[in-house]
């Protein structure tokens, strides 16, 4: 089977992120609509910080896997970005920052006390798929950035309308992640344009990307069962 030309290997990829990307779940819509409550803000950012954490541990893993010098002295940044650097605090930072503006202490996050099961699995699993399959599916699964700015510039957006309880200050992780994440899917895309040659290769980045997609919306699926299909099961 011929490989795709590149418009088409582009064209698959990014069809993946219009059919299956988290910010059409039901738990994410209703965030943007001002549909939840404090506490269900508050079991969100505790949560998802679980895999903020974990990004620049899995940029780790990459790095290692990856044999070439040139792609690693490009890649680092991304850890740095999470980590921080300098003055630059990093973006686990601002989101311990971001706890706090919602009423939250650092070791609430850091503790993982209200870590729902299946975000440690489906974060667990993500960081496992990088250690175990090729560098370049590792690259084409961080993809979702492609269609990572308009979400960040929407929730932005959506929690300065619905959410003005949360400290403006305290919002800077949204801010910061549209420039970088336009950065980094920019680099990734023509990495993974460049080492898919084959078609194999070409549909095994698309499935990395589709699996990457399943494991952010798993994480919504815990939300949302803990949040509201719980708590109707519950009244009902």
């Amino acid at each position: 089977m011929d490989p795709w030309s590149a418009n088409e290997f582009a064209k698959q990829l990014r069809a993946v992120g219009r059919e299956q990307y988290h910010d059409k779940h039901p738990f994410h819509r209703m965030m943007n609509k001002g549909q939840l409550d404090r506490e269900q803000i508050r079991l969100w950012v505790a949560n998802r910080f679980y895999y903020q954490k974990n990004i620049p541990i899995k940029d780790a893993i990459l790095l290692s896997r990856c044999p070439l010098r040139t792609i690693r002295r490009k890649w680092v940044q991304r850890i740095l970005d999470h980590d921080g650097f300098g003055d630059d605090p990093g973006g686990i930072e601002k989101w311990l920052r971001l706890g706090e503006g919602v009423g939250l202490t650092r070791d609430d996050l850091e503790s993982e006390r209200m870590l729902l099961p299946g975000i440690r699995y489906s974060v667990d699993a993500y960081v496992n798929f990088v250690a175990t399959r090729t560098w370049i599916e590792g690259v084409a699964s961080s993809l979702t950035e492609l269609f990572a700015p308009n979400l960040m510039k929407e929730r932005l957006a959506a929690f300065q309308k619905h959410y003005p309880w949360i400290d403006p200050q305290a919002l800077a992780y949204f801010r910061s992640r549209p420039l970088l994440a336009s950065r980094d899917s920019e680099h990734g895309l023509l990495l993974v344009r460049t080492y898919c040659r084959s078609r194999k290769e070409q549909e095994q980045a698309v499935a990395a990307l589709q699996f990457k997609c399943d494991l952010l919306w798993t994480q919504l699926d815990a939300l949302y069962y803990h949040c509201v299909d719980s708590t109707r099961n519950k009244t009902s």
